[in-house]
């Protein structure tokens, strides 16, 4: 899968230093999947959730932190919507975002 955009990422875990690690996990294992439906991504994330409107949250080092990713499944893309603490995630519109 083709992410857009690990920038997003990385200025956050600049600011939260202890999620660079998890977030560096997830990239490197979303990248070189190869997901076809939303039933693929919870064999390889038990704990994520399908929110509807193509878009999964994914839990981040024990659910501390959230990632909300938009996925278009045909063009094999993954586009970053959202990741921050978990407080962040609550106040969010995490269907439309």
């Amino acid at each position: 899968m083709r992410i857009i955009a690990k920038r997003t990422l990385r200025e956050f875990w600049e600011r939260y230093p202890e999620s660079e690690e998890p977030l560096k996990a997830w990239y490197d294992e979303a990248e070189k999947s190869h997901w076809k439906t939303f039933h693929e991504i919870k064999s390889d994330f038990r704990t994520a959730s399908i929110l509807g409107n193509d878009r999964v949250v994914f839990n981040i080092k024990g659910n501390q932190y959230r990632l909300v990713v938009l996925i278009l499944f045909v063009s094999g893309k993954i586009f970053i919507r959202f990741v921050g603490t978990h407080a962040e995630y609550d106040k969010i519109d995490s269907k439309n975002i």
